[in-house]
């Protein structure tokens, strides 16, 4: 992608939106730390923000993966337990983030946005979010529960069939 075709003339109102929220969101994300009690550094959420706008100049790039690390990592290790109900707003924004950038990554900044292609984004996004207040809840209640040994690999091989189910009924349903 060019300079020029990142010029404000060229962008849509659509792209200007979905782009807006993915430099944003990823800033907002370590913001709610704040709500936990753990503001992070003023440097760290400029770089965040800096990343952010990276991130909305290109779309598809790894600058996308390595502001998203970064907020996972701030959480990780600036509130050391991470269970904090200000992870759900946190999460949240990690996803609109996400999806506005898969949407925004599908053309050229001067395309106009398919309301199709819109529609099935928002509707997967949302799906995922259902997942995780429920994800928060169990999480809570375990919080103090001794560990099982083997747990980690139980929910790695659970994560792996969840992916593989997930992937041949996406597979069926679109006849490939």
């Amino acid at each position: 992608m060019t300079r020029a075709s990142m010029t404000s003339a060229t962008m849509t109102w659509g792209q200007w939106a979905l782009r807006t929220l993915v430099a944003t969101m990823p800033a907002l994300a370590v913001l709610c730390t704040i709500g936990a009690g753990e503001a992070a550094p003023v440097w760290f959420v400029v770089l965040v923000l800096a990343l952010g706008v990276g991130f909305a100049a290109f779309p598809e790039s790894a600058v996308g993966v390595v502001v998203m690390v970064l907020v996972l990592a701030w959480w990780g290790l600036g509130l050391r337990d991470g269970l904090d109900p200000w992870a759900l707003p946190a999460a949240a924004a990690l996803l609109v983030a996400h999806v506005s950038a898969l949407i925004a990554a599908y053309g050229p900044p001067g395309l106009g946005l398919d309301p199709a292609v819109v529609r099935l984004w928002v509707r997967r996004g949302l799906a995922v979010s259902v997942v995780t207040p429920a994800l928060y809840g169990v999480a809570a209640w375990l919080r103090d529960a001794p560990e099982p040994p083997g747990m980690w690999v139980i929910g790695l091989v659970a994560a792996f069939v969840a992916t593989m189910a997930t992937s041949f009924v996406f597979a069926r349903t679109r006849g490939t």
